[in-house]
């Protein structure tokens, strides 16, 4: 039997339908998991970063156990039973770095055309190439400003409450391995939380657990407000919006495209690495690519000289340890085995192509080698003590990822590098 809950089809019947299908190991369509509630069983198709379609993952966690699971007795909080109160849509999108203070957030709550207020947590999560938003959240009272069939279905809110991920479907089957779990950050010792039900979401969110992995994730705590603006028109509700909550805090209108408008914050939670590469702001300029605040590229973007590849454009945490592992593989006799015409770069400060996700080189520190031979869903050709010694220097490598992408090498905890 399988244990992850698959929501879509039209109305409370198709999605209870759609729970039994996947329970029964049947499939339930190739439908766009953010055009709406949908039955999505494929990965999103995206050039070069493109997923290839999973089963869904087979392991329970109350089986696999804490061990397994990487749940501690703290995680899990009271199921919140059946739906209560009335459902919002979701409209705006207020989002810092820092706690937003009790007293603005009444003053949200009381403008006119502000008809309700949800407060959660929301960070940015590396996750294997990608950097998703995840959202912390009381599933008693966030899932009123969800689709509707995701809000009325309680079996999601419940897995939630356990402990476990509700995921946008594509997206999910991408980076789950074959257990059903995915690691939230890419710090070697990040956590791991099992896939507990896809589903779609609120609109520029992909995932969403509990207000309990507030701490083990590294999460700013209530830096978030959904804000429906009833019969009103968000982009009137904005304004006073911004002028209450500071121009340091992004205001959002939701929609089925990024608000290009919005001043948008990129900052990674958890871990040594997060805490290295630092925030900055950015614009989205068109064609997949964002335009990060000038002040944080010129304190942390460097142009440097390492071994093999000549000069490299990076995060200056990453390039000292970038050099040191070329080092070894040129001290080791393996310099042949990089390509320095087949390396495709560090500094991209761009969205994973056909999403609104960001790829980890835009914060500098990842690297992709060898692109030829090394394409996403293989096994790649690229030589195996390279890929020891780069592990070895804090570099995780996309060969080991459920989908795989041999070529990418990115950051994954802080080496000292002598």
């Amino acid at each position: 039997m399988r244990h992850t809950t698959t929501f879509g089809a039209v109305g409370v019947l198709g999605v209870t339908l759609a729970l039994l299908l996947a329970a029964c190991g049947g499939g339930t369509g190739d439908q766009r998991a953010d055009d709406g509630p949908s039955a999505a069983s494929s990965t999103t198709a995206a050039g070069a970063d493109e997923a290839e379609p999973r089963e869904a993952p087979s392991t329970d966690p109350a089986a696999a156990g804490d061990g397994a699971t990487g749940i501690d007795a703290s995680i899990p909080m009271p199921t919140p039973g059946p739906l209560e109160g009335r459902l919002f849509g979701d409209d705006l999108l207020v989002y810092g770095q820092d706690t937003l203070d009790p007293d603005v957030v009444a003053q949200v709550e009381a403008l006119d055309g502000v008809e309700a207020v949800e407060q959660f947590s929301l960070a940015p999560v590396a996750v294997e190439d990608r950097v998703i938003d995840v959202a912390a959240v009381d599933p008693a009272t966030y899932r009123r400003f969800n689709p509707v069939n995701a809000a009325q279905f309680g079996e999601i809110w419940d897995r939630v409450a356990r402990g476990e991920m509700g995921i946008l479907p594509r997206l999910g089957r991408s980076v789950q391995d074959d257990e059903g779990f995915v690691r939230l950050g890419n710090d070697r010792d990040a956590p791991r939380v099992h896939i507990g039900a896809y589903a779609p979401q609120v609109r520029q969110i992909d995932g969403v657990v509990n207000e309990n992995w507030v701490d083990p994730l590294g999460m700013r705590r209530d830096n978030a407000l959904l804000v429906n603006t009833g019969s009103a028109a968000p982009q009137e509700v904005r304004d006073p919006i911004r002028e209450l909550v500071g121009e340091g805090t992004p205001v959002q209108i939701l929609g089925p495209d990024l608000d290009i408008t919005a001043t948008q914050t990129a900052f990674l939670s958890g871990g040594s690495v997060a805490d290295a590469v630092g925030t900055f702001s950015y614009r989205v300029i068109g064609g997949g690519r964002i335009a990060p605040d000038p002040a944080w590229v010129e304190e942390n973007i460097r142009t440097e000289e390492v071994p093999i590849l000549g000069a490299v454009t990076c995060h200056k945490v990453m390039l000292p340890q970038l050099r040191a592992a070329f080092t070894e593989v040129v001290t080791r006799g393996l310099a042949d085995e990089i390509n320095p015409d087949e390396y495709a770069g560090c500094y991209y400060p761009r969205f994973i192509a056909g999403s609104s996700s960001l790829s980890l080189h835009s914060f500098g520190i990842a690297v992709d080698l060898n692109v030829p031979g090394n394409q996403r869903g293989t096994v790649g050709d690229i030589d195996r003590d390279v890929v020891a010694i780069m592990k070895k220097w804090g570099f995780a490598w996309g060969g080991d990822w459920s989908f795989t992408d041999p070529m990418h090498f990115e950051m994954d905890r802080l080496v000292e590098a002598r």
